[in-house]
């Protein structure tokens, strides 16, 4: 999965102006407008006030811009979490490349389990074997007929039926703090949690790309979001 952040505007002082102004009014002005940095010794408790007391409102007044190449069913789970602004790809106007997503033999292949309770755990030898082979076969296969449509002048918007989805697509996904902590609470898993969650791993791993560019960006909403269980406010 490859993430990166293109561009951003989030930075912990975002928060401290934007909560102060429900006591300061006008006054908070010099301050959102300085670009004045947080300071931990003075800072600190009121962003972890705010987000233990769940004062969601102020984290929403930054922006971060991230560049996701995943496969195409890693982003209808992405865009399930209607708390961003999306744009994808299009295979309607494009011809897609011939990229496609094959676990590699890290990847737990077993689901043991009730639903909303699965467990996954390692495949045998024999497993890992049979869905390497199986996917590539089956993408290759795919995209030669994709390829056999495109050629004999048929619509790429109905060319593109047959591809699989595991065949990785791109988008820009544009998201505030309080709308990150939303999505990293449900797609990661972590000890310590309020509320565990067991997404699936290939999101999982952009999740987590993100985070660590946020972790960056806004040091003391990350380490409140963490010290009060990994729940947005």
């Amino acid at each position: 999965m490859t993430v990166e952040l293109v561009r951003s505007s989030a930075h912990d002082s975002d928060v401290l102006f934007a909560a102060r102004v429900s006591t300061q009014g006008e006054k908070t002005l010099d301050q959102a407008q300085s670009g004045e940095e947080a300071s931990e010794k003075r800072d600190r408790g009121l962003i972890n006030y705010l987000m233990r007391d769940r004062h969601g409102s102020p984290f929403e007044h930054n922006s971060m811009t991230f560049y996701v190449q995943a496969p195409i069913f890693v982003f209808r789970e992405f865009m399930r979490h209607r708390m961003a602004s999306y744009n994808e790809e299009s295979g309607r106007y494009r011809e897609l490349n011939p990229v496609f997503y094959v676990p590699n033999a890290e990847r737990n292949l077993l689901q043991v389990g009730k639903p909303g309770a699965y467990e996954f755990r390692p495949g045998t030898p024999e497993q890992i074997d049979l869905v390497d082979q199986t996917t590539r076969e089956a993408s290759t296969h795919a995209y030669a007929a994709y390829q056999t449509m495109l050629e004999a002048g048929v619509a790429r918007e109905v060319a593109r039926i047959v591809l699989p989805l595991n065949t990785y697509s791109s988008m820009y996904v544009t998201v505030n703090s309080r709308s990150l902590m939303n999505f990293l609470s449900l797609r990661t898993t972590r000890e310590g949690t309020h509320f565990p969650s067991f997404p699936q791993r290939e999101i999982e791993m952009c999740a987590e790309k993100m985070e660590t560019f946020w972790a960056d960006l806004m040091p003391l909403t990350y380490e409140a979001f963490n010290l009060n269980g990994r729940v947005a406010p």
